[in-house]
């Protein structure tokens, strides 16, 4: 006779959250097949040395369980970086770490909280404004907690005050380092035609050029804000956390760089 307890409740509760959570994980990659194969084994694996109690076959299956902790950081490592890290800049973890280290914010006149001033967005704004008008491709990272220097390694370093006319002058289309990306800390452009991770994901649209690929590949993999600006339509586009945010006008975009996420 089974005796069902809170304890028992809550543990299951868990392990669905857990199993969950990773499915949402795994469906927003191309892993979610290998997802489906991992868990169907391990139901096999429970059937056969737990409830039918095979002793042959299920010490087998043991000895595959017991290495396949190896084999599941190997495949999944990519999506596990992922977990963790979007677990590190979740909205609560955030400020459980900001307690012990207190970041600079700037405060507007409605009382919100925004980690850049509006001079510093400023010229950002005007040339996307420019460019987008122009039909001026480009693609523009603003860095905030996480470091980028494995991406700023990729380009050209520039260590240069930021400027409307530089940012523009960057990107212009006889420009040698007007392919890939800028990289922005605060109020200096640190680097320029820098590569970023494309993502694959199949929910973007067909419309967008692997400038957004790009975006929301970095927005994937760190805390950034990428601003994209479309060559062929001069839309203003933001990712930010794996989301994108597509047609952004002058007010929203000045909004969303001064607040650094979307």
């Amino acid at each position: 006779m089974f005796e069902v307890g809170v304890k028992d409740i809550l543990d299951i509760f868990l392990v669905a959250v857990i199993l969950f959570s990773c499915y949402k994980l795994m469906k927003q990659s191309r892993s979610v097949n290998i997802f489906y194969g991992l868990l169907l084994f391990i139901s096999f694996w429970i059937i056969i040395s737990k409830v039918v109690e095979m002793k042959l076959l299920g010490s087998i299956l043991d000895q595959v369980v017991s290495v396949g902790a190896i084999a599941v950081i190997v495949l999944f490592q990519e999506e596990i970086r992922h977990f963790f890290f979007r677990l590190g800049t979740h909205e609560r973890a955030n400020r459980f770490i900001n307690f012990f280290r207190p970041k600079k914010q700037i405060t507007g006149d409605a009382g919100e909280e925004f980690r850049h001033s509006r001079s510093e967005v400023s010229p950002i704004v005007l040339a996307c404004l420019n460019m987008a008008k122009n039909r001026v491709g480009a693609l523009i990272v603003m860095q905030n907690d996480l470091p980028l220097g494995d991406f700023v390694r990729t380009g050209e370093r520039i260590d240069a005050i930021l400027s409307q006319r530089l940012l523009e002058n960057i990107f212009f289309k006889n420009s040698p380092l007007h392919d890939g990306a800028v990289i922005i800390n605060s109020d200096r452009i640190v680097a320029a035609s820098c590569i970023l991770p494309v993502s694959h994901d199949l929910d973007i649209p067909k419309d967008f050029g692997l400038r957004h690929r790009a975006a929301k590949g970095l927005s994937k993999e760190t805390d950034a804000l990428a601003v994209v600006v479309s060559e062929e339509t001069g839309r203003i586009s933001v990712a930010y956390d794996n989301e994108f945010k597509a047609r952004v006008s002058a007010e929203q975009l000045e909004q969303i760089l001064m607040k650094g996420r979307i």
